[in-house]
């Protein structure tokens, strides 16, 4: 899945992206674009699960 997070502006909110959906998801691969908002998660994730967890860091998911 692909998604749109809005507020990532550093190496440490991609860490903490990435650390969020590992909790739901903890056997899936996550590709962090900064430049463009993008995160890419690859494997089996349920994406309401992703999208609320990378909300409960504070991040906005763009729908």
């Amino acid at each position: 899945m692909e998604l749109k997070v809005q507020g990532m502006t550093c190496e440490g909110c991609a860490n903490a992206v990435r650390r969020s959906v590992a909790r739901v998801a903890p056997d899936a691969r996550v590709a962090i674009d900064l430049a463009s908002g993008r995160v890419t998660v690859d494997g089996r994730a349920d994406e309401a699960a992703v999208i609320a967890a990378i909300e409960k860091a504070g991040y906005d998911v763009a729908r």
